[in-house]
């Protein structure tokens, strides 16, 4: 209970008993009587039933804070301006037509990925049926840093990418959480690379529009948003965990990935698996699913002793060999990340899987003519997907991207 904690923090010319949230990345406050932007939200054995979720970068001091095992995850930074400030920077930051003002791009810039940093993915509940049945991490993504202190249903929904028509599961949101195991697996979506991606009309899109600007679109966040590059799948690295957050914005921990299994070991207990009753498939019962032989677009590729072996990233660790015995778990001495690459119809695509003499492809640079030409579907914020008749397609290759150890 904050009561209990000792940690106060202050916010908005006051100070609050707090709790901490992902390594104070956020903060969640509490208050005895109302208070203007906090919500009643009473907890048991608690005398203080008004909270409000805050960023660390809203609050003036921490008193009683605890050292943090990890280095914090480097923040947005607006450069220091008489005339420019945050509001200038927000304003800009969604118009499509300031994503190469000079301030816009400095300070988005400023927050970056590097090796271990903790990404989230929101998902409705039939995303969560996907991943826990072999779907690898994919897409529009953000870091848990900057999207801590969006902890209820109403306030992640700006980071949803199946459409503002999906209303499953409403009183409670889902979300995918892994480390990054390469800086060069994700990608700003802003510039040239991503001015097509801006040009698709309503129709041909899910989610949010994408403003080209590498922030999210939100009247009341500055939020920067990240892709995986070229829209890749993502090898599952170890230990990533699928997440509930219910209204009470608390966060559950639902499955956990075993990587030597292939599978999702169910964490959650009794209390909480009413979370798992709108997910389409899935029985909350179930302690372990497995993925099975889930087709997989990619993998990590290690290096040990001269020979080639499949690896897993287990972070904030390293990379080792992917096998079942503890014994055979050798550091690699290499790594890369292994995809196949084609185009069709002169459109570059990523190979996802092939059936019957069909491949079924993803846009890696989504525009209005490459979609027109493939007739790609969009499937989610940014994904296009699409069949083509494997004897159709050119450059058919399949590429390591080295991480570099």
């Amino acid at each position: 209970m904050p009561e209990r904690t000792g940690l106060r923090v202050a916010f908005g010319g006051a100070v609050y008993p707090a709790e901490e949230i992902a390594r104070g990345a956020a903060y969640e406050l509490f208050s005895a009587d109302e208070v203007a932007g906090f919500e009643w939200a009473p907890r048991v054995n608690s005398a203080l039933p008004w909270r409000r979720f805050v960023h660390v970068t809203e609050v003036g001091a921490v008193h009683g804070g605890t050292e943090q095992a990890e280095d914090p995850e480097p923040p947005l930074l607006v450069p220091l301006h008489r005339e420019r400030g945050w509001s200038e920077v927000h304003r800009l930051s969604q118009q499509p037509a300031a994503a190469d003002d000079p301030l816009v791009t400095a300070v988005r810039a400023s927050a970056g990925v590097r090796r271990g940093t903790r990404m989230m993915k929101i998902l409705s509940a039939r995303q969560l049926a996907g991943y826990v049945r072999g779907w690898l991490p994919h897409g529009f993504c953000y870091r848990e840093h900057d999207v801590a202190h969006l902890r209820t249903p109403a306030t992640t929904s700006v980071l949803r990418t199946d459409g503002e028509d999906s209303r499953d599961g409403a009183d409670v949101t889902y979300a995918l959480r892994w480390r990054a195991a390469d800086p060069g697996d994700y990608d700003v979506p802003a510039g040239a690379a991503y001015r097509g991606l801006t040009a698709l009309g309503a129709r041909d899109r899910l989610g949010p529009a994408v403003l080209g600007t590498g922030f999210t679109p939100s009247s009341h966040h500055l939020i920067p948003e990240f892709v995986t590059r070229d829209f890749a799948d993502l090898p599952m690295p170890a230990n990533a965990t699928l997440l509930a957050y219910p209204a009470e914005g608390l966060e559950v921990v639902l499955y956990a990935y075993q990587a030597e299994q292939r599978g999702w070991l169910r964490m959650v207990g009794p209390q909480w698996r009413h979370l798992l009753a709108a997910v389409p498939g899935l029985s909350p019962d179930q302690e372990y699913v497995p993925t099975g032989e889930a087709p997989r677009s990619t993998r990590l590729v290690g290096t040990y002793a001269g020979g080639e072996y499949e690896a897993v990233a287990d972070l904030p660790g390293d990379f080792r060999v992917l096998a079942l015995t503890r014994a055979a778990r050798y550091p690699v001495d290499g790594v890369s990340r292994r995809v196949r690459l084609a185009a069709w119809r002169g459109v570059p695509c990523l190979v996802l899987r092939e059936e019957a003499g069909w491949l079924r492809l993803r846009l890696r640079r989504p525009d209005p003519d490459a979609v027109a030409a493939t007739a790609a579907q969009c499937h989610e914020r940014g994904v296009y997907e699409t069949w083509a008749p494997g004897g159709e397609v050119t450059d058919d290759q399949v590429v390591d991207h080295p991480y570099l150890l």
